[in-house]
């Protein structure tokens, strides 16, 4: 049997070699950056405080924006709006006292009668004097007949000007101008005043101000609970973002408003979002993220929103980031 030459069987040896080494070798992958799901947390606190009288909501529950979360004993805050309002209503009446005439309108009534008598009066006595002083110019009246008649029409005149003058002084308002701003004044403050009330009264039974699901509850009813302490803590679902970590030598392609694509476990295929924010501070690589594939380098953190969803991805999931 004839031997193989060495040199082709060198090159059929090189040629296997090559073959294992390119079915072996590691396929090219796309370059991915490491990063988990973050969320912001809304605290939702009252701010006086009470014992807790319910909670609506228990941790895990979903809710939409307008879900009433819980209330405080409304005892002592209905009262004080009873308070507030019933000083509106006293401001209202002393502003309303003092801007009503002096006198009443019986009172207005008896002088507007003396004055129409006292009109009368003057008519005849203008008649007698204008009578008297044609018979005077005649010679058919003494001197002294004329003087008392122009004295009577003149006297006549006199007391209908007088209860004219009565009557516009009891139409004049009860108090003085300062007086009356004053009153307003007051009402404008009770007014605010039972706003504020208002306001707190509400505060003490706040709704969720966005859709998404409670994270942790803090006090049982029954509990006392401090002003401004947290009692619900809602993760609303359009407050949740990527946050991967881009190397230094990558960061300056990316800027708010670049797109890029992530995966995760059970996400399905890769889906696309865009960067709100990068740091503007390198660090190192964090240990959440440190691996074999990103080793101990200088990275900058970079963020993206994640669109409201039905299914919103719970915080802390890995992922897997792609420039697009």
């Amino acid at each position: 049997m004839n031997a193989i030459p060495k040199p082709v069987a060198g090159l059929a040896v090189l040629g296997l070699i090559g073959l294992g080494l390119w079915y072996f070798w590691p396929a090219g992958q796309t370059e991915q950056w490491l990063g988990y799901v973050e969320a912001e947390t809304m605290y939702i606190a009252a701010p006086v405080s009470g014992r807790l009288a319910q909670r609506n909501v228990d941790r895990g529950s979903p809710v939409s924006a307008g879900t009433p979360l819980f209330s405080l004993d409304p005892e002592s805050t209905d009262a004080d709006t009873a308070r507030l309002e019933a000083q509106v209503t006293a401001a209202q009446a002393q502003a309303a006292d003092l801007a009503q005439a002096r006198q009443r309108a019986p009172e207005l009534a008896v002088s507007q009668a003396a004055a129409a008598q006292a009109q009368a009066l003057l008519t005849k006595a203008a008649q007698d004097f204008a009578r008297i002083d044609a018979l005077a110019r005649k010679g058919f009246a003494s001197r002294a007949q004329l003087d008392a008649a122009r004295a009577a029409r003149d006297a006549a005149a006199a007391a209908l000007a007088q209860t004219r003058a009565q009557i516009a002084s009891g139409e004049l308002t009860a108090g003085r101008a300062a007086q009356i701003g004053a009153a307003d004044a007051q009402i404008a403050s009770a007014a605010a005043a039972l706003r504020g009330q208002r306001q707190r009264q509400r505060e003490i039974a706040p709704l969720a101000p966005a859709a998404g699901v409670v994270e942790q509850t803090f006090y049982n009813p029954g509990e006392w609970v401090p002003a401004n302490a947290p009692v619900v803590a809602v993760l609303p679902d359009a407050k949740r973002k990527l946050r991967f970590f881009v190397p230094q030598d990558r960061i300056a392609a990316l800027h708010p408003g670049s797109a890029v694509r992530f995966t995760c476990d059970g996400c399905g295929a890769a889906r696309s979002v865009k960067v709100t924010w990068i740091s503007p501070r390198s660090e190192f690589t964090p240990p959440v993220i440190y691996s074999e594939h990103a080793r101990a380098k200088l990275v900058f953190m970079v963020e993206a929103l994640l669109p409201a969803d039905a299914k919103p991805l719970p915080p802390g999931l890995p992922v897997q980031v792609m420039p697009e």
